[in-house]
């Protein structure tokens, strides 16, 4: 897999995955997750992984819909965990072949395009 910068990712399609294919190496995967800003590489090379803190509940809620609608939209989707009421984080895996496939980092610059109510951290 070629090294895509955002944009780029935001103008394609995820594609049905139904096994067969090999998943993007660990290398590759540790290069492209570069380009998409907060996103981080599982250990293992077969997630990648992104955190937010929200302003509240409400707003957590309201993001995970929003993700909901462009994950239907792509037909590929992503675990999504809410902890402590506003912490949120959101992992990306291709389960149909244990890895990572280029719909992962399609769906993680699709879902950076979104509005999101973050908490301001204190000084």
């Amino acid at each position: 897999m070629t090294t895509q910068t955002p944009a780029e990712l935001t103008k394609k399609k995820c594609k049905p995955c139904e096994g067969g294919v090999e998943p993007v190496s660990p290398a590759a995967a540790a290069e492209q997750v570069a380009a998409l800003p907060g996103w981080k590489l599982s250990s293992d090379g077969k997630l990648i992984r992104k955190e937010w803190r929200l302003k509240d509940f409400s707003a957590g809620i309201d993001f995970f819909r929003r993700v909901a609608d462009i994950a239907n939209a792509e037909d590929h989707h992503p675990d999504l965990h809410l902890t402590g009421y506003r912490n949120i984080a959101i992992e990306l895996t291709t389960h149909a072949i244990k890895g990572l496939s280029e719909n992962d980092f399609i769906l993680a610059a699709k879902i950076d395009e979104l509005p999101v109510e973050s908490k301001s951290k204190p000084s």
